[in-house]
């Protein structure tokens, strides 16, 4: 599939992430140090919008009742057997593109 144009660069900065919609599904993507990756927003747990999370470092905190996931590969620290879709991020000049 061809990649998704879903931010600029300057739109999220280091340490925070941003939700959007890609092939009609809510995505977080997360800025880690100048690197971005992105997973499905939806926590394992009880549905909270990972997206809205606190990010520190390559973990995010699920806002509602604290699930944690390394943005990286989606796994769950709270149970090893969920793990987040993640997706394939690009950067394109200044846009941050997600491969459906």
């Amino acid at each position: 599939m061809e990649p998704i144009a879903v931010a600029k660069v300057r739109e999220i900065p280091p340490g925070h992430a941003r939700v959007v919609v890609v092939a009609g599904r809510p995505v977080a993507v997360f800025n880690v140090d100048g690197t971005f990756y992105a997973t499905d927003n939806t926590c394992l747990h009880r549905a909270g919008p990972i997206g809205e999370g606190f990010l520190e470092g390559d973990v995010i905190t699920c806002p509602m009742h604290g699930w944690q996931y390394d943005v990286k590969s989606g796994q769950s620290f709270m149970n090893p057997a969920a793990r987040l879709r993640t997706y394939r991020v690009l950067v394109e000049g200044d846009d941050v593109k997600i491969v459906p």
